[in-house]
């Protein structure tokens, strides 16, 4: 397979899919991740921990929808280019 701009971009795909089925009650909270974990105080700089539990949720809100198009492209691509 060649490295190509297309293949760079269906590997970003993955990972942003690998994010956005990391289950929260089921994965997240058996490695210390889940929500309640990362609450700090008041003036606190949040942790690096609690910023990726913060992105985690993030992706899986904000890029449900645009993931079920941009994945159904990418098959369509696949199925049609090979």
């Amino acid at each position: 397979m060649a490295f190509t701009l297309y293949s760079l971009l269906q590997a970003a795909l993955l990972c942003v899919n690998a994010i956005a089925v990391l289950h929260e009650e089921r994965f997240l909270k058996n490695i210390g991740w889940g929500t309640d974990q990362g609450i700090g105080g008041f003036g606190e700089e949040p942790g690096i921990k609690s910023q990726l539990v913060n992105l985690i949720r993030s992706v899986r809100t904000v890029m449900r929808v645009p993931l079920i198009i941009v994945n159904s492209v990418a098959i369509v691509l696949l199925l049609l280019f090979g």
